[in-house]
């Protein structure tokens, strides 16, 4: 199976970029699934029902989400008739919502589930490496999947390093996602595990994280309140594609980065 990973999509500029890039990325590198974060697409903070059913039209097949799954409120309400998305398993019970999703393409099934980091993290999950083996075990044994990543949604470039090490040959892949920049270490582990510390962002090049630069320096070099809006221009998208074989283990893995 080949796969496209898109990192964390950053308000308007983001889910413009996704439109002019992927239809055609997508098509000339015969991807067959493509999962995209999908956490910040709404003004930068949470996702929406109709900003999911929009990237669907321009080639997304799954989603993942992070710690701003409910920043838009409304999404409390909706995620559960999104049966393509998985959010985080590991934060609390009472979350609506999915631990894991599942897509199926030429009799080959793909499983991709969602964990928060617990360093220096600004919510409190449970724990993501107890989580990760039980929903390994249950997309393996009961769905039947063969090919499985991991969207491990962490600060900490430590956490996400054990995790990769910790789910070697478990997993197809562990890609990290979170701080908005790609990272050059993509690596396929000793067990055959695909890893990157991170995917990066998908969202305007001439930002902070995606964000307006002048709120981010008058909040950070004046300590001066300002508040955090999307930026706006030339776009770009970043990601990993990777390759399996019929163990699910990572045949290939590389990182990419297309700009409108």
């Amino acid at each position: 199976m080949k796969v496209c990973f898109v990192g964390d999509i950053v308000g308007y500029a983001g889910r413009r970029a996704f439109k002019t890039v992927m239809p055609g990325f997508l098509k000339s590198n015969s991807i067959d699934c493509c999962i995209v974060n999908a956490e910040n697409s709404v003004h930068g903070l949470g996702a929406s029902i109709n900003i999911l059913r929009e990237l669907e039209t321009y080639g997304a097949d799954l989603f993942t989400l992070g710690n701003h799954t409910f920043s838009n409120r409304e999404f409390i309400s909706q995620i559960a008739k999104v049966k393509n998305l998985a959010r985080p398993a590991n934060f609390s019970p009472s979350w609506p919502g999915n631990d894991y999703c599942v897509f199926e393409k030429n009799g080959e099934k793909i499983g991709v589930f969602n964990l928060l980091g617990q360093v220096y993290a600004n919510v409190l999950p449970d724990n993501p490496f107890t989580y990760a083996d039980g929903i390994v075990e249950r997309l393996k044994r009961v769905e039947g999947c063969t090919t499985v990543l991991l969207d491990f949604h962490c600060d900490a470039t430590s956490e996400k390093c054990a995790m990769g090490y910790y789910l070697d040959g478990k997993v197809s892949v562990v890609a990290g996602t979170h701080t908005h920049v790609q990272t050059a270490d993509e690596t396929i582990l000793p067990n055959g595990t695909g890893y990157i510390t991170d995917c990066g962002m998908c969202g305007a090049k001439e930002s902070i994280l995606g964000m307006d630069i002048e709120a981010s320096i008058r909040r950070l070099a004046y300590k001066l309140p300002a508040k955090y809006e999307p930026a706006d221009g030339e776009g770009f998208v970043c990601g990993i594609i990777f390759e399996t074989d019929k163990n699910g283990r990572c045949t290939a893995i590389r990182r990419f980065c297309e700009y409108e």
